[in-house]
């Protein structure tokens, strides 16, 4: 795959090692209240903003809470884990690297909190790096659909053919197809149960990011 003109990175499960963070939130937050975590129900959330998935869990639940206090509670309870407990994943920041040095133009679309992310990639060291963020409150629908993507090609001045989006979630790979973007999947553990998927509608699959580094030193040596 060749270095692109602009990267759209998702973060939890693309560039962060964090979905494990969100199943301990979603099993202590749901115990609080009596209940276990149902085999489907991170896979309903995990494409949503933070404030539909609040809704969404309070109507699957029928907890007697407002959406904005469920936020702030799981926020709460993420905030010091993302600030000193979530790392990049392996190779990651060799590949920001490359693409920076080679002049590319890179960017995040997330569904996490600017109060979380931040500090993650402060803490990694990562936030120069990234050219432009873009949260999923910024438009008006989820990662299966193309919105979240556009709206980051436009700040990055790009148009979607000139871009890579890289997702690890079927959802993401979705909306970045539909967008007309190339779309690499990207493997999670957490999200193992749809690979297959990913890898069927992706126009470019990895399980890790050395796949993409490897080549790009083995082009460069042809290259010389």
């Amino acid at each position: 795959m060749k270095i692109p003109k602009g990267a759209i990175f998702d973060l939890d499960g693309t560039l962060l090692d964090s979905m494990g963070v969100w199943r301990e939130i979603d099993v202590e937050f749901l115990a609080r209240r009596g209940f276990s975590v149902p085999d489907d129900y991170i896979r309903a959330i995990t494409a949503m903003h933070y404030q539909a998935a609040a809704e969404y869990t309070i109507q699957r639940f029928g907890l007697r809470e407002r959406p904005e206090d469920v936020v702030a509670e799981w926020n709460h309870m993420a905030e010091e884990i993302y600030a000193r407990h979530v790392f990049l994943k392996p190779f990651a920041r060799e590949y920001l690297e490359l693409l920076k040095s080679s002049g590319t133009r890179i960017a995040a679309a997330t569904a996490s909190a600017e109060g979380l992310y931040l500090p993650a990639l402060q803490n990694n060291g990562a936030q120069g790096y990234f050219d432009a963020f873009t949260t999923v409150t910024e438009v008006s629908r989820g990662k299966g659909f193309p919105d979240i993507y556009l709206l980051t090609a436009r700040k990055l001045g790009l148009a979607p053919e000139d871009c890579v989006v890289y997702e690890d979630i079927l959802a993401g790979v979705r909306g970045a197809k539909a967008g007309g973007f190339f779309a690499c999947g990207v493997y999670d553990r957490h999200s193992a149960y749809e690979w297959e998927e990913i890898r069927r509608l992706a126009d470019r699959s990895i399980t890790g990011w050395q796949e993409l580094l490897g080549e790009s030193l083995r082009k460069g040596e042809k290259d010389t």
